[in-house]
């Protein structure tokens, strides 16, 4: 269950062919899918959550929408990606229409492919509005969250024959949703627009009296004083401040190093010599080992025939325990914008490990930069027999993730696990 579970599909494949589409036509009407989804904080003005989201989290995004209901939410997107202003919204359509339901994960056959659409506590998951041109991706993104309980409905092709599954005809389903359509974020309107209309007229009024003032009521004109040349001051440049997670250890290099070294330096068992636990994480791999019977010599020569270039090691004045650190090999930094709020994010986790039985601790954490910044993070521990290879694809498609450490016990076969999850 763990290898197959996949939260976030990549918008590319490896070779950077596109595997989606940006719209669906449903009785001669076409509508916008695949947009990025996210919590509406300011219902009173949300022109602010949606210019902030363009900036940061969707850089460039240019087209918005709202919907309405009980968790009021904004869609962004990029026009160059095939978007247009006016277009309607095809998840406002069938999120309204089964209104209903809080809690629902389909997936409907369409002209370009086959649409996913995933409402959670009737909020739109950020990847819960996508059409796949692939069939085997629609129906590993459907199954994976199978293992998610609770749903109130779930909708799928007749032809998957996944057991407590229904096909609802979509044509019927959009004729009774209601109608968003995309926006563009510039835009003004409302009151925003009375603002810069009366602000302009203030403006216009003044240079009017200005230009009146310097002609008619100027005074005599005074002998010309070179006047004296003020210093200048040359103002202090401020450095942009990078954030925690635009400089992240790539998480899935980090687990597949620490498996291949924890597995590598666990081999090395000279007789009358006992291992203990192995610890990894960006900075190394660090153990020691133990003796019982035997030499000293018998475990270094174990340490220079493994084939492993220790960067230290250690031996107690009796001889009788030797401990090594090892590098991790190089390892790429990468940035991972997170995409959840704490909230959302501890109810993910949560929601995720009792589906698949797996009991993890979860807490807050948070720290104030130097520019007085305030970043949050989720922080989670679980123990486990399965390795790190195994919780790999899981782990890594929450965005904004940094592995801590890992520990393995080989006495016991028990992988410890430790990481963070930046938040919103």
């Amino acid at each position: 269950m763990l290898e197959d579970a996949k939260l976030l599909d990549e918008d590319y494949e490896e070779g950077g062919t596109k595997t989606w589409a940006s719209k669906v036509t449903v009785d001669g009407l076409t509508y916008a899918t695949n947009l990025f989804w996210q919590p509406l904080q300011n219902v009173e003005d949300p022109i602010s959550d949606v210019s902030e989201a363009s900036e940061g989290i969707l850089e460039g995004a240019d087209l918005f929408c709202i919907k309405q209901g009980k968790a009021p939410q904004f869609g962004i997107c990029v026009s160059q990606q095939g978007y247009k202003s006016g277009e309607l919204v095809g998840a406002i359509t069938v999120a309204s229409a089964l209104e209903g339901q809080s809690s629902f994960v389909a997936v409907f056959k369409v002209d370009t492919g086959w649409w996913y659409i995933c409402v959670r506590n009737d909020i739109i998951l950020s990847d819960g509005d996508m059409v796949f041109l692939n069939e085997e991706d629609a129906k590993s993104q459907f199954m994976s969250m199978l293992a998610v309980p609770d749903w109130g409905k779930k909708i799928a092709p007749a032809e998957w024959n996944v057991e407590g599954t229904e096909e609802i005809d979509l044509s019927t389903l959009m004729k009774r949703g209601s109608r968003g359509k995309l926006q563009k974020i510039k835009a003004l309107r409302g009151t925003k627009l009375l603002v810069v209309v009366s602000i302009s007229a203030i403006v216009a009024l003044w240079l009017l009296f200005t230009i009146i003032d310097s002609i008619l009521l100027a005074p005599p004109k005074r002998p010309l004083v070179a006047p004296i040349k003020p210093k200048v001051v040359q103002p202090v440049k401020k450095i942009p401040e990078i954030k925690p997670w635009e400089k992240l250890t790539d998480a899935k290099t980090l687990m597949v190093k620490c498996y291949e070294n924890i597995a590598a330096v666990s081999q090395i068992l000279p007789p009358g010599w006992d291992i203990g636990e192995v610890t990894c994480d960006k900075s190394g791999i660090k153990t020691a080992w133990k003796r019982h019977v035997g030499r000293i010599v018998w475990m270094n020569e174990a340490l220079d025939k493994s084939g492993i270039k220790f960067s230290s090691r250690s031996v107690t004045d009796d001889g009788n325990s030797i401990s090594v650190v090892a590098p991790v090999g190089e390892i790429p930094n990468v940035s991972v914008a997170p995409t959840l709020s704490v909230g959302d994010l501890k109810v993910t986790l949560n929601d995720l490990f009792q589906a698949i039985a797996q009991p993890v601790a979860i807490s807050d954490y948070s720290f104030t930069s130097p520019q007085n910044t305030l970043y949050r993070s989720v922080k989670f521990k679980f123990s486990s027999v399965n390795n790190p290879i195994v919780w790999k694809d899981l782990l890594t498609k929450f965005s904004g993730l940094e592995i801590i450490m890992i520990k393995y016990n080989k006495d016991s076969e028990r992988w410890d696990y430790e990481g963070a999850i930046y938040a919103l």
